[in-house]
C-alpha cells in the first residue's frame, strides 16, 4: 500500500457549516498530494523487459524502411507535417 501514511485532520470551527468544513478538508487532502500518489500507485504500469523494448525498436525501424521504400516507388504518399 502506501509506504508512509499521511493523516489529514481538521476540526470544525464554532461558526462553520459542514459544507465549508468539507471543502477545507478536500483542500488539505489535495495539498498533501494523497490522491495523486494513490492514483499513481493504482494506474502504474510495469516496466517492459529489455527484450521487448529492443523488439519494438526493431519493428519501428523495419516499418520506417518499408515506408521509405514505398514512397520511393510512388505507392505511398509522403505525409505532410502541419505547422
Amino acid at each position: 500500500m502506501l509506504s508512509s501514511m499521511i493523516n489529514v485532520q481538521i476540526e470544525k470551527n464554532s461558526n462553520e457549516n459542514s459544507l465549508s468544513m468539507l471543502r477545507r478538508f478536500n483542500k488539505r487532502v489535495q495539498g498533501a498530494g494523497i490522491i495523486k500518489r494513490v492514483r499513481n500507485i493504482r494506474y502504474k504500469s510495469r516496466n517492459q523487459s529489455r527484450l521487448s523494448v529492443k523488439k519494438h525498436a526493431l519493428d519501428r525501424l523495419n516499418r520506417k524502411k518499408e515506408v521509405e521504400l514505398l514512397i520511393k516507388l510512388g505507392k505511398m504518399q509522403e505525409k505532410t507535417h502541419r505547422n
